[in-house]
């Protein structure tokens, strides 16, 4: 737990960092942010995996998922804003972070007390399964983001509504470029998480995860098309954020969707 509170205070940290000095338009310091993000998602990442990697074996409870995602989204993005020189989208994923840490921190604590933490014991072959998909949904939620914010910048654009937005974020033409570079990245992995639940499970229907490869494989033709489009007829704009959207909505029904189903309707 004290890995995890560490998470916590560092990721405060660097978003009280970083809002101080946005409020006082002061000179950015990339060394003392850099230090201060990179302690707070290493932290981070050690805590999940010791949710995960527990004496049963390899366990993937909803609480060390939602974790996983959450940290896999901090590194996916703490690499891009330094990359495109946004430092400043920290402010909204970390404070986030830190809350879901302390909420996971909370619900590990009291079933540990209780009865332990009730998760299914995985094979090595479906862990890595799980891991792929994690962080192909993780990408994917980071081009969500990215569809949302670049609807909001065309938005303000067109009712010439500017204020210190576009000093926050980039221009339209980097995060579309961005956008489309996170598409392809979580494309990939989404592809690699389809091969290898057809490799390593049997019968999708038997073990009830029909729901969720029925939507995850209808997300990919989604998607498929959406960068087919970008391609060959150069999709931008309002089609590209609607597809992007319809996208991850589709699989984020696949995701959590599916455990609703598992959990409330079947189990019923």
């Amino acid at each position: 737990m004290l890995i995890a509170t560490a998470s916590i205070m560092f990721y405060l940290l660097a978003a009280l960092y970083q809002a101080l000095q946005l409020s006082k338009k002061a000179s950015q310091k990339p060394a003392v942010i850099f230090i201060l993000s990179l302690s707070a998602v290493f932290l981070h990442g050690y805590a999940s995996l010791q949710w995960v990697f527990t004496d049963q074996g390899v366990t993937f409870s909803l609480i060390s998922i939602i974790t996983i995602i959450i940290f896999a989204i901090n590194c996916i993005a703490l690499a891009s804003s330094f990359k495109r020189q946004c430092p400043d989208c920290i402010l909204l994923l970390f404070p986030l972070s830190a809350l879901i840490l302390s909420i996971a921190m909370t619900t590990v604590a009291m079933k540990t007390k209780t009865s332990g933490i009730n998760a299914p014991i995985v094979s090595t072959q479906v862990g890595f399964h799980v891991f792929i998909s994690i962080l192909s949904f993780s990408m994917l939620t980071i081009a969500a983001f990215q569809a949302l914010f670049l609807a909001l910048q065309e938005w303000r654009l067109r009712r010439k509504q500017f204020g210190s937005f576009p000093q926050i974020f980039p221009s339209i033409q980097t995060m579309e470029s961005l956008l489309f570079e996170t598409i392809w990245a979580g494309f990939g992995l989404l592809t690699l998480s389809l091969a290898t639940g057809l490799i390593f499970f049997e019968d999708l229907f038997a073990q009830h995860l029909a729901h969720k490869a029925f939507f995850s494989l209808f997300s990919w033709v989604f998607f498929a098309i959406l960068l087919w489009g970008r391609h060959f007829r150069g999709w931008r704009g309002k089609t590209a954020i609607r597809w992007t959207l319809i996208g991850f909505g589709t699989l984020a029904l696949a995701y959590w969707g599916t455990k609703f189903v598992l959990k409330v309707l079947l189990a019923s």
